[in-house]
């Protein structure tokens, strides 16, 4: 049996509620044609209503973290009813593949979400940010962790070059495997709250989540040595009870991330969003337009020419996803292709009039 508060159930959710005799339910682990639900009364297996399985449609399908009414108490005896999925307070959604599908839940209703990156070869400054501006999009709260200090023999430096582009955020050092630097962690796993980590495939999640659990509980595998990366040694996501209180949310490893929105990209780039502010045009792009405030901050050497390179790359590729999946942007970009085909079609016309 679980405590509904320390699930992560309060007000927000209660207040979803039509009345007090519906069960809510969170998801716990999610498997293929079914999921593992905790409640009060305890846990059990539990699926989609045929009602919800036509009528959700991808991210809107409930993942690990979301909030649930089921029809019957779970238990280890029966497959309860999912009636209804609860609007989600916070949600880490990344671009899934395809034309079709608009977004994957990665987990929902966390508070905190660590992006875990190792200092072997897997540290990547431009990854790093690609994870922020999720997480920001998520209304979590972000925390990196520089993960494997054992290997890195110049890790505070690496600490203090994250922190320096990454405007706010909490950075943390640490060695999972010696166990080293999680009485950092520990103040952002709350009683209550959920947190989550994602990743590269051999960051070491799973090995930080051992540490902080002071238990060998989630699978681990050794990484490649030519190339640092992993295995994707967690197959699915699943949720954890801290034995100091709150949930954890382990991920599988991610090989891409890709941005479905631009939501999030000006948190992690604030610098560049305040310094736009300036440029003389509104709508500047930052490439090759006069007054661009933006290009002469970084001809001073105030913003580096790879960060405006990556904030410019990330805009774009969030842009073009939003254009691939949504077919109301989609026909706006052909209209406006069109009128400037027809404008320059006009142009020449009148040229050759003229001449």
């Amino acid at each position: 049996m679980y405590e509904l508060s320390a699930l992560g159930f309060g007000p927000f959710f209660e207040d979803q509620l039509p009345d007090s005799d519906v069960i809510p339910a969170r998801i716990a682990a999610e498997h293929r044609g079914g999921y593992q639900v905790w409640s009060k009364t305890g846990a059990g297996l539990a699926r989609l209503a045929g009602r919800l399985t036509r009528e959700l449609e991808g991210e809107a399908f409930p993942g690990v973290g979301d909030w649930v009414t089921v029809k019957s108490a779970p238990g280890p005896d029966q497959t309860s009813i999912i009636d209804s999925v609860l609007t989600r307070r916070t949600v880490f959604i990344r671009g899934a593949a395809g034309r079709q599908a608009r977004g994957q839940v990665v987990a929902a209703n966390v508070d905190v979400v660590f992006a875990v990156c190792g200092l072997d070869a897997d540290y990547n400054i431009r990854r790093i940010e690609r994870y922020l501006a999720r997480i920001w999009a998520s209304g979590a709260q972000p925390v990196v962790i520089l993960n494997k200090g054992d290997v890195c023999d110049a890790m505070d430096k690496c600490v203090a070059e994250v922190e320096g582009i990454c405007i706010g955020v909490p950075v943390l050092g640490t060695s999972a495997l010696l166990s080293k630097g999680m009485e950092e962690i520990h103040p952002y796993i709350r009683p209550g709250a959920t947190a989550a980590f994602v990743g590269s495939s051999g960051a070491g999640k799973s090995t930080l989540i051992n540490a902080l659990l002071g238990e060998d509980r989630m699978a681990t595998k050794e990484i490649r040595a030519h190339d640092g990366r992993g295995r994707h040694t967690t197959t699915h996501r699943q949720l954890i009870v801290f034995p100091r209180g709150g949930l954890l949310i382990d991920t599988p490893g991610m090989r891409e991330l890709q941005l479905p929105d631009e939501e999030g990209i000006g948190a992690v780039f604030s610098d560049i969003e305040e310094t736009s502010a300036h440029c003389r045009f509104g709508d500047c792009s930052h490439d090759s337009e006069p007054g661009c405030a933006v290009r002469e901050a970084v001809a001073r050497g105030e913003i580096p020419a790879k960060r405006l390179e990556h904030y410019l790359k990330l805009e774009t590729e969030a842009h073009a996803y939003e254009l691939r999946h949504n077919e109301h942007l989609r026909r706006q970009a052909d209209r406006a292709l069109g009128r400037q085909i027809a404008s320059y079609a006009g142009l020449m016309r009148r040229w050759k009039q003229g001449k």
